[in-house]
């Protein structure tokens, strides 16, 4: 298939846009118009994208670049992110508990079968440590079942290991601290709004999209159930 230089031109531009601001909307009318009703030039920035290992998708109205799992020159390795949500001396397993925690959140604010997958509006900060808790110590006691390989006696010991504090704490050797480091990530990617006068967490639209469209189709749902203890009904 031939393309004229024109459209080459649009698509280097419409790739470029997404590199630097990660989406792309109808503010941006020229290009996003180009990328949304010219099948060429959705071809040629998708193909830009699985070049620099990424997916180019349009969720809600939204064209988002999403890093596959294993860019990690536009995404996160397990390095970065072990520096960016743990304390300095973290292991693996302070790592596996970040991802555990985010897994929880997620779970708690998703899985409604109505129009949105969303199915609640905020959760406060002190409830989320208490979940977090609650299905730590769930596991531990269905330990015989399958939990998809998951050890929450070493996610356990971790947690408890991080201190309590009676006062707001940013220092990542506290239970509070670390679940606010991971929160505040979280909101540098655009996925949740934390309002931290009165602790409170919400979801935006860029993650209520993604999880709609891509994460929450029956098979990926489950995983993330499993892979947490949940029973599943087929």
């Amino acid at each position: 298939m031939r393309y004229s230089y024109d459209e080459i031109n649009l698509s280097n531009r419409i790739f470029y846009y997404l590199l630097k601001n990660g989406s792309l909307d109808d503010s941006q009318e020229d290009l996003y118009k180009a990328y949304s009703d010219n099948e060429s030039i959705t071809y040629l920035v998708k193909g830009l994208g699985e070049a620099a290992e990424c997916e180019i998708n349009k969720y809600g109205g939204v064209v988002y670049v999403m890093p596959k799992e294993e860019n990690d020159f536009l995404g996160y390795s397990k390095n970065d992110l072990k520096k960016e949500l743990c304390k300095s001396n973290a292991n693996d397993k302070d790592y596996y508990l970040s991802q555990f925690i985010i897994l929880t959140l997620l779970v708690n604010f998703y899985g409604s079968q109505g129009i949105s997958s969303n199915s609640r509006d905020y959760m406060r900060v002190g409830e989320l440590l208490n979940i977090i808790s609650d299905r730590l110590n769930e596991g531990i006691s269905k330990a015989e079942e399958d939990t998809a390989g998951i050890n929450y006696s070493d996610l356990l010991e971790r947690y408890e290991a991080l201190r309590s504090s009676e006062k707001k704490s940013s220092s990542k050797t506290t239970k509070e601290g670390f679940v606010n480091t991971i929160l505040g990530f979280l909101e540098k990617q655009g996925l949740i709004d934390y309002i931290k006068a009165d602790e409170t967490i919400k979801t935006t639209g860029k993650l209520n999209s993604f999880m709609d469209w891509n994460l929450l189709n029956k098979n990926n749902y489950n995983r993330v159930l499993k892979a947490l203890g949940e029973n599943i009904d087929e």
